[in-house]
Order: C-alpha cells, then sequence, then structure tokens
C-alpha cells in the first residue's frame, strides 16, 4: 500500500472528463515523476491528491485513510505543494511567506526561527533574504523559497507542480541538486509533474507517463533507461509516445 493513492480516480469539467478512471500507487519515500503534454491531466491529478479538487469517481486516498473533505487542514498540514510561479504572496516578505503555514499550524516564534534556519541552510538561500519581498528576488530565490514554504512543516509528502519550468537551465540545474541534498536530509515521498523528461529521469525513481487523461506508462526509471540505455530523456519519450498513443 503506497503513502498516497488514486483509486479508479475520474474528473470532469463542464460535462468533459479530464481523467479517465487513474490508478496510482505512490511508493513512500520515492520521488515518482508524472510526465506529459499539456492538458494531459496531470496537475488535476496532483490537485486531487491534496483536495483542492474531488473527483467525480473514485477514491483518493492518504496515509491510510480516504481523504476527508470536511477535514482537508490535517491532511494539508502533511503535504507540501509548490507550483510553476511559486504562488507567493507579494504583499509577505520571504520569512512569512514561507513560515505562514507554522502560524496557522499554531507554531511558536522558536520554532518557526529554528526551522527557518535549517531551509535556508539546506537551500542555500541567505538570511538576508528574509526581509526582501517576492518582487525583489531573482526567478531562482523565489522557486527556493517557494521550496521552503513546501517543506516548511515536515511534510510526509511533497506535491511539486512543474515548479522549476519558468527558470533558466543553469538555475534549475542547482535548484536540482539542492532538492536532491533536501530529501536525503528530510526524505519523504515526492510526486512531480513535469513536461521535462530529463527532469524526470534525473529526479525520479518512478516514471509516470498520461496522455488525454490516462495513465499510459508506470514503469521504474532503472527499468526504462536499462531497455533503451543509448537515447536521451527526450528522444527516450519520444519512443514511447506510440504507446502513449494508442
Amino acid at each position: 500500500m503506497g503513502i498516497l493513492e488514486l483509486c479508479g480516480v475520474g474528473k470532469r469539467f463542464a460535462g468533459q472528463a479530464v481523467l479517465h478512471s487513474i490508478d496510482l500507487e505512490f511508493a513512500e519515500g520515492d520521488v515518482t515523476a508524472v510526465v506529459g503534454a499539456s492538458g494531459c491531466g496531470k496537475s488535476t491529478m496532483l490537485k486531487l491528491c491534496n483536495g483542492l479538487l474531488k473527483p467525480d469517481g473514485g477514491e483518493v486516498r492518504a496515509f491510510g485513510k480516504p481523504l476527508d473533505y470536511q477535514d482537508l487542514p490535517p491532511i494539508r498540514q502533511r503535504m507540501g505543494y509548490a507550483v510553476q510561479g511559486t504562488g507567493l504572496f507579494p504583499h509577505l516578505t520571504v520569512a512569512d511567506n514561507i513560515s505562514i503555514g507554522a502560524k496557522v499550524a499554531g507554531w511558536s516564534q522558536q520554532q518557526q526561527t529554528d526551522r527557518l534556519g535549517e531551509l535556508l541552510s539546506l537551500t542555500h538561500l541567505d538570511e538576508a533574504l528574509l526581509q526582501r519581498y517576492p518582487h525583489e528576488l531573482s526567478g531562482g530565490q523565489q522557486q527556493r523559497v517557494g521550496l521552503c514554504r513546501a517543506m516548511m512543516l515536515r511534510p510526509q509528502v511533497l506535491l511539486l507542480d512543474e515548479p522549476f519550468a519558468a527558470i533558466d537551465p543553469i538555475t534549475r540545474f542547482d535548484i536540482h541538486q539542492q532538492l536532491q541534498q533536501l530529501l536525503v536530509a528530510e526524505p519523504v515521498t515526492v510526486v512531480l509533474v513535469t513536461h521535462d523528461m530529463r527532469e524526470a529521469m534525473s529526479l525520479a525513481q518512478q516514471i509516470v507517463v498520461m496522455d488525454k487523461g490516462k495513465v499510459r506508462v508506470n514503469e521504474s526509471t532503472a527499468k526504462l533507461h536499462a531497455q533503451q540505455p543509448d537515447l536521451e530523456p527526450e528522444a527516450l519519450l519520444q519512443s514511447l509516445m506510440p504507446q502513449v498513443q494508442t
């Protein structure tokens, strides 16, 4: 049993099906990358995982129980969530952006300060940035702040919705390394939504390929690479497309 499961989950918008009876199980401690083109349903799937959306069919299970949509805060405190564009509050300082969840959860000021220090160290952010506002940061710094906010409450599950898509390749590589270091220091189950197969292959142990609201491929990164070891990541994804389009 996975720490997070989607069991026959379907979702419709305005009568149009965007997810078709999805069955996925995310293993505890693993990084799973969900790859697919825009509109394939991968971001919708992620929002179902933490209750931002409710399924029209099937069941979402987290930590061994069905999601309780009448009492989501306890579940969300155990799940970090970071998105493309960071989602930072422009009127709050970096410190307040990172700490907002801890304040809601009732952490003391000392607990917040101690945790901020840990996260700044792990993500290589300068303490001098804490009193700045999001617009005063570079794109890479904003993404690191978003990652810190997602990890503030020491979640068991980290949901990442293309958080690195809008930054340049060199900065993205640096953040990938820092994320990997963070996951060594604080192991957590990660679901990473991305359109970048290279990113997926470098970060994840498991690859899920989605197309037109369906899971078409669900395989370990090692096995996919072993099957076609000479292919570059994007070429490997293209090699899977005949399976995806059937």
